[in-house]
């Protein structure tokens, strides 16, 4: 490994059991595309924003909510501003549906599982 590794930034996403199989299919490397009817993907900025969106509307919704963690070169996270959501602590970032490719190749190392909620 090099020593001249770029800074990462820790994002979070909440997902249902559908995106997680497709994200396991891209062998945990890569978000699939989005649907039509999702013009944007929204990785959050904190675990604790996921856990309550995973819990309380993935599982209501989907049947299961799951908590992603993955980490993503900084310098290129610097085009998306942060978005807040609502509360002090939730925020989150908003990149285009067509921009999705790019993001995932900033992507360091794998998407992994941190929570589950049933």
């Amino acid at each position: 490994m090099s020593s001249t590794a770029q800074p990462t930034t820790t994002l979070w996403r909440p997902t249902g059991p559908v995106e997680l199989d497709l994200v396991r299919a891209l062998d945990w490397r890569a978000w699939p595309p989005r649907l039509p009817e999702q013009p944007i993907f929204y990785p959050v900025l904190n675990e604790d924003y996921a856990v309550r969106i995973a819990r309380d509307w993935n599982v209501k919704h989907d049947g299961a909510g799951f908590v992603t963690r993955f980490e993503v070169d900084s310098a290129f996270l610097e085009r998306y501003p942060v978005r807040r959501a609502g509360g002090e602590t939730i925020l989150e970032l908003w990149v285009p549906a067509e921009e999705l490719a790019q993001f995932n190749a900033h992507i360091v190392g794998r998407i992994e599982v941190v929570r589950e909620f049933r």
